[in-house]
């Protein structure tokens, strides 16, 4: 709609997940740094958690699009409560048999592709989105699959990725055990008020803009309504980019953002 009008190759504010939008912010950076330093040393258990609409999985999907072909992954977007069903979406995860099977002969199933994969000099890679929705025993029953090794070596590495609620299971007392696994954990907090006008212009970049078109005021106001949460940054300069098209604004200022908020909060269906 506005992308030829602003000099856009594609929109630059979407809020679907893209590696390619990816911004390396402080944080940002320290959290995939950490994945990465899990991933070549082994690590068992990696957490990586942060508020919705942080970047978790645009950086998680960043990391796969840079992993090695030694390296066998799977992602289970689904969580269930229970392991039993669990288990099954694993399988799926990868592309493995599991229909009409009991829940011994699906951890016998995994167990052997676990070892399959070793023989043919494989590394398995299980991640978990959105684990916040695990329970206890669930989070027990990935602990005793992790305990499948050959020699010293560990046949299965897991990340589990959520909100901020997985801290706070993870540091229930009776999953002590469980948080002793943990070889690698990072909380990924919203943007500081300094790298919201950088993740802006990055975006623009992407995008095929390099000339500013947030005014500093514009892009501070952004950054204090979004909280700094990147996703609720993206809907905002989104709006505020329909809005400038609407009325030949050559540049986004601080006015036409107040406007937007004020609308968003007069007539959003979801307020402010």
């Amino acid at each position: 709609m506005y992308e030829a009008f602003y000099g856009l190759k594609e929109k630059p504010f979407s809020i679907q997940p893209d590696p390619e939008f990816l911004f390396f912010g402080l944080r940002h950076s320290m959290a995939y740094a950490m994945l990465e330093y899990g991933i070549q040393n082994r690590a068992g258990f990696s957490v990586i958690c942060g508020e919705i609409g942080c970047g978790k999985t645009t950086l998680v999907r960043h990391m796969l699009n840079n992993l090695g072909n030694e390296l066998t992954v799977g992602i289970v977007y689904n969580t269930h409560q229970h392991i039993d069903d669990l288990l099954s979406w694993i399988m799926l995860a990868f592309n493995q048999p599991y229909e009409d099977k009991s829940p011994l002969a699906l951890y016998d199933a995994f167990q052997q592709f676990l070892i399959r994969s070793y023989a043919e000099g494989k590394r398995v890679v299980l991640i978990i989105d959105e684990a916040q929705n695990l329970n206890p025993a669930a989070l027990e029953s990935l602990r005793m699959l992790s305990n499948i090794n050959a020699d010293k070596d560990q046949l299965l590495q897991i990340i589990l990725v959520g909100q901020p609620q997985l801290r706070d299971l993870l540091r229930r007392p009776d999953l002590q055990q469980f948080f002793q696994r943990v070889s690698v954990d990072f909380f990924i907090p919203p943007l500081e008020s300094f790298e919201v006008d950088k993740y802006i212009q990055h975006r623009l970049h992407v995008a095929g803009r390099d000339e500013p078109l947030f005014t500093p005021a514009a892009t501070r106001l952004i950054g204090e309504a979004a909280r700094g949460i990147p996703r609720s940054i993206n809907i905002l300069c989104d709006t505020a980019l329909v809005y400038g098209y609407s009325t030949n604004a050559d540049k986004i200022d601080v006015g036409l953002v107040r406007e937007v908020l004020k609308d968003r909060a007069e007539f959003g269906v979801l307020g402010a």
